[in-house]
């Protein structure tokens, strides 16, 4: 389980009963709770939220127990009218709104330049029993570098992605990691304000890391059940 900051990582932890305690391992610093997930509180941004992802899947890896999944968790900004504040978020395509190139006809993503992949597309079943488990809306959860301040740039990220429901900081470059080693990733967020003219006093991250905590409350039999082998049909992203 993949957040930004130790907030996040701490609001998921207590969805789950066991206690917890640390295991770094080089590059990462894994927490594992008893009967439960292990949480890293990746770092903020893409880069550094893939670098430490990598590592903790190496360092997992070649302890001889791998992970089946990973999960980027956190709070996110939502586009209204769809995803309000509270509300909960699962991804079923994790896309990177802004890697690519500006140019006089507007932005061409990195694929329209012929190399590389903008967008992973988690498991389908684990996406509606995720979403169907938590009470959540599933839809494309964007990764920005650059987190939306206007309501110019919020109209033209919706307008190239009109099944945006949030954008977050983390879950692409989480996903570009996992990827790497052939896991599948699932993305889950929580809103703690709308997308669009930045105004503090309407944010409620408080309010955001209680429903992730609530929300993986009702995941965690998803996740601990969920087997890839048994959907032979879907590809891991």
């Amino acid at each position: 389980m993949a957040t930004a900051v130790p907030a996040e990582r701490d609001a998921v932890a207590r969805a789950f009963p066991g206690p917890v305690r640390g295991t770094p391992v080089p590059g990462a610093a894994v927490q594992a709770v008893d009967g439960g997930p292990d949480l890293l509180a990746a770092g903020v941004g893409p880069a550094l939220a893939a670098a430490s992802t990598a590592a903790a899947l190496t360092a997992a890896a070649l302890a001889g127990r791998p992970y089946g999944l990973v999960v980027s968790a956190g709070i996110a900004g939502g586009f209204p009218p769809h995803a309000p504040l509270g509300a909960l978020v699962v991804a079923d395509e994790i896309t990177a709104a802004d890697l690519g190139a500006e140019t006089a006809d507007g932005f061409l993503a990195v694929t329209g330049l012929g190399f590389g992949t903008v967008t992973h597309r988690p498991p389908e079943s684990l996406v509606r029993a995720a979403a169907a488990a938590a009470g959540a809306r599933a839809g494309t959860v964007l990764t920005v570098s650059t987190v939306t301040g206007t309501a110019a740039r919020a109209e033209a990220l919706r307008a190239r992605h009109p099944r945006a429901l949030a954008e977050a900081m983390e879950g692409f470059g989480v996903a570009e990691a996992a990827a790497a080693q052939g896991v599948p990733v699932l993305e889950v967020r929580a809103v703690s304000n709308p997308v669009g003219p930045r105004d503090r006093a309407a944010w409620r991250i408080g309010e955001a890391l209680t429903a992730l905590t609530e929300g993986f409350g009702k995941l965690g039999p998803v996740l601990e059940s969920w087997n890839p082998h048994e959907n032979p049909h879907e590809e891991p992203a």
